[in-house]
Parts: C-alpha cells; sequence; structure tokens
C-alpha cells in the first residue's frame, strides 16, 4: 500500500516555474489563434462561389481548429521540453510515474479519438451508406455506436496510460451501482430506452412524431433522450423510456389533417349546421395554396349535454399549413354562423 509521503512528492517543482516564460507562451499562443482566425477570414470572404462556403470552408475550418488545437499542445511540450517539471513525477502508483507530461497525452488520447470519429461519422460514413444503400436512420445507429466504442476504448487506453487500474474501477463503479441503483433506475431505464430505439428503429432521425399533442421532427436520438424540433413550442427533450411505454403517433407516412371542433346548441338543424360547416372549411381551403384537396369532411361526432359536436376535417401537407388553415377554418366558422344565426352550446356553469 502507497504511503501518504509518496504523494505529490515532486511537488518542489512549483518553485522553479518562470512566469515570464508562460507570459511568452501565452503571447505566441494568441498569434497563433489571431493567424488562424485571419486566414479563416480570406477564406470567407475571397471563396469563389456559394458552393465553396457551404461544402469546402467548413472542412477548412475543421482542419484548422485541429491544426491549431493540436498543435498548441505540441507547442507548449516542446517550448517547456527542457524544463524538469514536465517530466518530472509527482504521483506513483504501481510502478507507473504520473506526470504532467502523462496527463496531457491521456487528455489527448481523449479528445483527439472524440474529434477523429466525429469526423469519421461526419465526412466518410456518409459516402458509405449512399454505396450500400443504408437509411438515415440506420445510418445514425450505426454513428452512435461506432462513437461510444471509440470513446469507450479512448477512455480505456487513457485511464491505463496515467496507471489507474481497470479492475479496480470497475469493482468501484459496480459497488457504487448497488448503492445508488435506486436513485438513478430512472437513468437506467431511459439508457436502455435509448439502445432499444437505436436498434429496433421504431421511430428514427427526420420522422415526424406527436406528442402531447405537439407535432414536431425527431433530430437527434441519445442514449438518455430524445430531441424533437416543433414548430412553435421549441425544443422537446423527451425521455427515450417515454418512447417505449407510452403510445406515440408517428406522423411521417400517415396524412396530416387540419382539424376543428366546434359545438352548438341542442336543437338545432344538423344537416343544416353540416352544409354551413363544409362550406365554411372549403372557403377557408381556397383561400390557402399548397392544400392537397380542397375539400372537407364533417361529421356528427358526439352528444354532449345541451350540445351537439361536429368535427371539420382538411388534408394538409405540413404542420405549418395545419395550424394557419385551423384558424382559416374557425374565422370562416364564426362568420357563417352570425349570418345563419347558429348558436354554439352554452358550457354547464352557464346553465346553472
Amino acid at each position: 500500500m502507497m504511503q501518504s509521503s509518496q504523494l505529490f512528492k515532486g511537488i518542489d517543482f512549483l518553485r522553479n516555474l518562470s512566469i515570464g516564460e508562460f507570459f511568452m507562451f501565452f503571447v505566441y499562443l494568441a498569434l497563433i489563434l489571431i493567424a488562424k482566425s485571419l486566414v479563416l477570414f480570406l477564406f470567407r470572404k475571397l471563396s469563389p462561389s456559394k458552393d465553396f462556403k457551404e461544402r469546402i470552408y467548413p472542412v477548412i475550418e475543421d482542419v484548422l481548429n485541429w491544426l491549431v488545437l493540436y498543435g498548441g499542445i505540441l507547442f507548449f511540450l516542446f517550448y517547456f521540453s527542457r524544463e524538469q517539471w514536465l517530466t518530472l513525477p509527482f504521483y506513483e502508483t504501481e510502478g507507473v510515474e504520473i506526470s504532467i507530461l502523462l496527463i496531457i497525452v491521456a487528455i489527448m488520447i481523449v479528445t483527439f479519438a472524440s474529434r477523429l470519429i466525429k469526423a469519421f461519422n461526419h465526412y466518410v460514413m456518409p459516402f458509405v451508406y449512399e454505396q450500400f444503400n443504408i437509411d438515415i436512420g440506420m445510418g445514425y445507429t450505426i454513428n452512435r455506436l461506432l462513437y461510444y466504442v471509440v470513446m469507450f476504448l479512448a477512455l480505456a487506453i487513457s485511464f491505463t496510460t496515467v496507471g489507474l487500474d481497470l479492475t479496480a474501477l470497475g469493482f468501484v463503479f459496480s459497488v457504487l451501482g448497488i448503492g445508488i441503483g435506486f436513485g438513478v433506475r430512472n437513468i437506467a431505464a431511459n439508457f436502455v430506452s435509448g439502445i432499444i430505439i437505436l436498434f429496433e428503429r421504431p421511430m428514427e432521425v427526420g420522422e415526424m412524431v406527436e406528442i402531447d399533442k405537439k407535432i414536431g421532427r425527431i433530430t437527434k436520438i441519445k442514449l438518455r433522450s430524445t430531441v424533437i424540433e416543433t414548430l412553435k413550442e421549441g425544443t422537446l427533450v423527451v425521455p427515450n423510456q417515454y418512447f417505449i411505454e407510452q403510445i406515440v403517433k408517428n406522423r411521417s407516412s400517415a396524412q396530416l389533417y387540419a382539424r376543428v371542433v366546434v359545438s352548438v346548441e341542442y336543437g338545432s338543424d344538423t344537416e343544416r349546421i353540416e352544409r354551413i360547416l363544409k362550406d365554411a372549411a372549403i372557403k377557408a381551403a381556397e383561400l390557402m395554396k399548397g392544400i392537397p384537396e380542397k375539400k372537407a369532411d364533417v361529421r356528427f361526432i358526439d352528444f354532449r349535454n345541451s350540445a351537439l359536436d361536429f368535427q371539420v376535417e382538411v388534408q394538409v401537407a405540413d404542420v405549418e399549413m395545419k395550424e394557419r388553415l385551423e384558424s382559416n377554418i374557425r374565422h370562416a366558422i364564426a362568420e357563417d354562423f352570425i349570418n345563419h344565426d347558429v348558436k354554439l352550446a352554452k358550457t354547464v356553469y352557464e346553465t346553472q
């Protein structure tokens, strides 16, 4: 067992640090960042075409960011290569001497692996999917699995580099898992649900789904949650367990309808009300462009206390058109009801 006296036995190196050297290092680093910004500015301003800005410029920007990040780290190691504090071990475990250099190398392994797999998934894998006719949902699943596998290996290598015993680490995590298992059961359930969604693919990235009467497009499926972009409600972050346990409507393949429900007072002429509603819906649909079919479906759907319920449906192409048409239909119905002296049903508290 290591003695406490071994901890930070090389702490004396702090006395030898030179403030002037560090100041000059940051000056050089600032010049590198300014040069990178200048190069990007010139590429952006002098680029010959829009296609260059949309396709080539992002690649150049990524490459320069890579060069600056890892070039800056290598420059740091080269600049202070003669300093004793860089390689002086301040901790030793199981024969491995831990130094600042070793920690920097471990961090570089993790960050480089993360950037490399992201670039590989972004620039290389789409061509592979195109060659083998792999759809976007399966491609997304493969990308996520590749990312998790590579990052797990990178973390394992970095832990081993700094002398961390993975066997002991696994034992610690298992003990902690038993202790906090009840507290994180929802996280575990969402994690397992995310794996099920990625493999079974009941829904995929790019599809339209309806959650609590909100319709949006799936933009990202992560292991714990799914991100849905709606038209007006903003971004919804939905726990993956919801998709496994609840009924979720997939609107991608289904036809989308603008629906308006209206209640008239009991005793009204139902056939007359149906004609008025149909005329109002058709009038509203004809005022809009892009409606697939300029016809309406009107149904007498329910009896209630002192009320007759009708539903109006018109097929639409997208969610934005659905919301605008529903508003226009309500305007047309209100106008026609006034012209034909049709009374809406009173609520329960108004009749008491």
